[in-house]
C-alpha cells in the first residue's frame, strides 16, 4: 500500500510539473505571436522622412524613404539559401540628397553577378526599413574587411570602412539590375514555443502511461 501511494503521489507531482511547463509555453506562444504582430506592424507601415538621429532600439524597423544616389564601394556579404542558391549581400553607401551618407542593403546578387555594374550615381528614391541586424552566431567567422569577405552584417564596422553613418537600410524593392531585394521580415524570429508545449503535453502523457504501469505492477505483486 505504501507502494502505490508513493507512486500515486510521484505520478500526480510528475504530472503537474510537465502540464504546468506545457501551459507555460502555452502562454510564451501567445506573448511571442503579440510580439511578432507589433512588429509586423511596424514593418508595413507608410514610410517616413530619415530620422535625425536613428536610434538602434527606437527605430528599429522603422519604414523610411530616401533619395539620392550610390557610390560605387560596396561591400559583400555571404549568403546562402535553399532558394537562392550561395551568392551575396550587397552593403552600399547612399548619399542622400541632404548630404547625408548612409548605407543601403540593395538585396541578393549571385556569386557570378558579385562585380556586375549596377547603375551607380543615378538619382534614386530607396523604400524599406531601418535595421541593425545581428547576424553573428558562435559559428560565424570574423569577416574578412581586407578581402571584402562578410559573413556578418555589423552595422559599425560597415559604416566604419565605407565612412557613413551607422545607418542600415533594408531595401524594399529592386534597386538595380540582377538584384533581389531580400526585405525585413519577421520569418527569422524564432517561435518554437508550440513545438515547446506540444512536447512538455506528450511528456505529461508517457509520464502518465509510464507510472500507471508502474503501479498496476504494484498492485499485481502485492495480490
Amino acid at each position: 500500500m505504501t507502494r502505490q501511494i508513493l507512486a500515486g503521489l510521484l505520478l500526480l507531482a510528475g504530472l503537474a510539473v510537465l502540464v504546468g511547463l506545457g501551459i507555460w509555453q502555452v502562454q510564451r506562444l501567445a506573448w511571442k505571436q503579440g510580439v511578432i504582430a507589433e512588429i509586423e506592424a511596424v514593418i508595413h507601415a507608410e514610410p517616413t522622412a530619415l530620422p535625425a538621429t536613428p536610434d538602434p532600439q527606437a527605430d528599429r524597423y522603422q519604414p523610411v524613404r530616401v533619395t539620392g544616389r550610390f557610390e560605387a564601394d560596396e561591400l559583400f556579404v555571404l549568403v546562402s539559401s535553399r532558394d537562392l542558391g550561395a551568392g551575396f549581400r550587397i552593403i552600399a553607401p547612399f548619399v542622400t540628397d541632404e548630404g547625408r551618407r548612409i548605407m543601403v542593403d540593395r538585396g541578393f546578387v549571385p556569386t557570378e553577378m558579385r562585380d556586375a555594374p549596377r547603375g551607380d550615381g543615378e538619382a534614386t528614391e530607396v523604400i524599406g526599413n531601418l535595421h541593425w541586424p545581428d547576424d553573428r552566431t558562435s559559428a560565424t567567422p570574423d569577416n574578412d574587411v581586407a578581402g571584402n569577405w562578410w559573413y556578418a552584417r555589423d552595422v559599425e564596422m560597415m559604416a566604419a570602412e565605407l565612412g557613413t553613418e551607422p545607418v542600415l537600410v533594408i531595401a524594399r524593392a529592386a534597386t538595380g539590375p540582377g538584384i533581389l531585394p531580400m526585405p525585413v521580415s519577421t520569418a527569422a524570429i524564432p517561435n518554437r514555443h508550440l513545438e515547446y508545449a506540444l512536447t512538455w503535453f506528450a511528456l505529461a502523457g508517457t509520464w502518465v502511461v509510464m507510472t500507471g504501469f508502474a503501479l498496476w505492477r504494484i498492485r499485481r505483486r502485492t495480490k
